[in-house]
């Protein structure tokens, strides 16, 4: 009998009792794996089942529509025209920098289209988007690329729609236009989910100010994609819902006309109809290109644009602040009308100057030159309107009350915003007692009522609120609110939201005599008039002589810098942009008013005679449509345009 070996029987139950714990250590983390695949499967279930339709199912947003914007008689404003982009697929590129050499060769790629495409890369993104190098394609660039597409992997020629504006610079301020979405726009979007699918939004005028409405609803994709992120086929859609179509009160015809008029000359003209408030023209010149933002202005042209002096990219008839100058007389008789220190037969004698007791400082007369006094002589209110007499404004002003003046002409809409839909309106300057206080630590003088009562002073006031304050009167009082839109194809929530409930109907004070009064001597400063006699209209030469119809206006004449007492105003001395601008508020026909216009040309001189005729233009335009075709201003008629549009 052979005894056992004890060394290999320990060492057959230490073998034994590490395959015993490494079946307990392997039982043990198999029963974990599955107590934690039933957890994800049991428990999670529904939340990795989620995040894998997240990984392998992407919802991709698609564009609308932007609506259409046409004037009153169905012309296209703007429009959104087809367009051919190259667009490129970075995840699909292996060298991007040899991508875009290639392409260099083959069509011209500016240093800004590259910067926006980098940017755009480099910016937030899906993976697998397209991101445009190159906008609007044209058809022989298209094909280089098509034939070259074969060596040109992840570059696509992609189907678009463009912002397009016909009218370019005569409608640029009026219309408006679309820009560039940035990271700004997105910060401060009310939804910017509405934005995923689009690369501009609106950035001035009624583009601006009806952008949610004629953007549109964005519509959406669920696609399925592979682990690469590339498209494998599409699950549902959701269709877009186009922006809304808006009519405007604007007249194509006559916005070509009142631009025409000015010619080359800075300035303004605003057209509205009385009976609705509808802006019938809103011309401010010089204007700007406004398809040149579409497509991506270059920092040169931008430069040019936003450097010149003569200002293009501000809307003067609606930002422009001037002193109204003879145009507030009306509003100045009116308030002594109803404040009852004036009446209508009332007399002065205007000797061509008027002084506050006790003070040198002299208020003169527009017609007084060194050696000669001026002056109109015995003035009753309808001669002072039909004359311009600075006299007799200024001692009726006298005679009134602090804060009475502002307060009556704040009901015009003067120092406020009273347009329904103009994007940028401004609300101007009306000072009063309170202002002053606040604003030059000063009290309110005499002098600054006297400086207000020819419309002067600290007074100021947009074409615009002119053209809105002809239509008051030339509605005997009835207010109106400017607005451009006069229907559209769906409810508009920006024209609800921004009409002013609770305003007064009427100006408070004038009676119905008062209002008829004051039309006829405005209808004398156009067609009162005698060759050889002193005494007619201050607009009569100029525009009055031949006038088929009646014509109710006022001229006015604004200082751009201060005259020494006892100086004349030698203008031929001056820079141009120092010199005097030229204003004309007119309204016809008296009787049944259908247009008010406001015509300020900067620096223009004489408001009668330089002014008056832009208005005369305007007008016979809009009344007069039985004028031959060949008459009538176009887009031919103004010069050629600069490549910047600078009008």
């Amino acid at each position: 009998m052979v005894a056992s070996d004890p060394s290999a029987e320990s060492k057959q139950n230490a073998f034994a009792g590490r395959v015993f714990t490494v079946f307990l250590i392997t039982a043990g983390l198999l029963s974990l794996l599955l107590v934690r695949l039933a957890w994800l499967m049991l428990v999670k279930h529904d939340e990795y089942r989620t995040r894998s339709d997240e990984n392998r199912i992407q919802t991709m947003a698609m564009a609308p529509t932007r609506g259409l914007v046409y004037d009153r008689n169905g012309t296209l404003l703007a429009y959104n025209r087809p367009v051919f982009s190259l667009d490129v697929v970075a995840e699909q590129v292996d060298d991007m920098d040899e991508t875009l050499r290639q392409i260099g060769t083959l069509v011209t790629l500016t240093q800004d289209e590259l910067a926006s495409f980098r940017a755009q890369l480099a910016g937030r993104r899906r993976p697998m988007e397209r991101v445009t190098l190159k906008l609007d394609l044209s058809e022989e660039q298209r094909a280089i690329i098509e034939v070259s597409r074969h060596r040109l992997h992840g570059v696509y020629i992609t189907a678009k729609t463009m912002r397009s504006y016909p009218f370019d610079s005569v409608m640029a301020h009026a219309v408006g236009s679309v820009r560039r979405i940035t990271e700004e726009d997105l910060a401060t979007l009310d939804a910017p989910r509405l934005y995923r699918a689009t690369r501009f939004i609106g950035k001035r005028g009624v583009e601006a100010f009806y952008e949610r409405s004629l953007h549109g609803e964005p519509g959406t994709r669920r696609v399925e994609v592979d682990v690469l992120g590339r498209e494998r086929g599409e699950l549902s859609r959701r269709k877009p819902l186009a922006g809304q179509n808006l009519t405007l009160h604007l007249d194509e015809s006559l916005q070509i006309a009142a631009s025409a008029a000015l010619g080359f000359r800075r300035g303004a003209v605003v057209a509205i109809d009385p009976r609705s408030g509808g802006i019938l023209a809103l011309v401010s010149n010089p204007g700007y290109n406004p398809n040149l933002f579409v497509a991506g202005i270059n920092p040169e042209q931008y430069a040019e644009l936003r450097d010149s002096r003569s200002t293009p990219l501000v809307n003067r008839a609606t930002r422009g602040l001037y002193a109204p100058g003879s145009t507030f007389k009306p509003i100045v008789g009116l308030a002594g009308l109803a404040l009852g220190i004036t009446d209508w037969q009332r007399t002065i004698d205007d000797r061509g100057e008027f002084r506050l007791p006790g003070q040198r400082r002299a208020w003169r007369d527009w017609n007084w030159r060194k050696g000669n006094s001026g002056g109109q002589g015995i003035v009753d209110l309808r001669r002072a309107i039909y004359r311009s007499s600075n006299v007799y404004f200024c001692e009726l002003a006298s005679r009134t009350n602090v804060d009475e003046l502002p307060d009556f002409a704040t009901q015009f809409g003067y120092g406020q915003v009273t347009a329904i839909d103009v994007a940028d309106a401004h609300a101007g300057l009306l000072p009063d007692s309170e202002w002053k206080a606040g604003a030059k630590g000063e009290p309110w003088y005499p002098g600054d009522t006297i400086n207000m009562s020819i419309g002067q002073g600290d007074l100021l006031v947009t074409p615009l609120q002119m053209a809105t304050a002809t239509a008051i009167i030339a509605n005997r009082g009835r207010l109106v609110q400017p607005r451009m839109l006069k229907s559209s194809d769906g409810t508009i929530a920006e024209f609800a939201a921004a009409q002013r409930p609770g305003r007064a109907d009427r100006i408070e004070g004038p009676t119905a005599e008062d209002w008829e009064r004051m039309v006829d001597a405005m209808a004398d400063v156009v067609h009162r008039g005698n060759k050889g006699y002193g005494q007619n209209g201050t607009a009569w030469a100029y525009i009055g002589q031949d006038i088929p119809y009646r014509m109710a206006g006022k001229s006015g004449t604004a200082q751009v810098v201060g005259i020494a007492q006892g100086e004349e105003y030698e203008e031929d001395e001056l820079d141009e942009y120092l010199r005097k601008h030229a204003w004309f508020i007119a309204f016809a026909p008296t009787d049944e008013p259908r247009i008010a216009v406001a015509v300020l040309v900067e620096n223009g001189g004489g408001g009668s005679s330089v002014a008056g005729p832009v208005a005369r233009q305007v007008i016979d335009a809009y009344l007069l449509p039985e004028l031959a075709a060949e008459q009538r201003p176009t887009l031919a008629d103004r010069t050629p345009r600069t490549p910047l549009g600078l009008q």
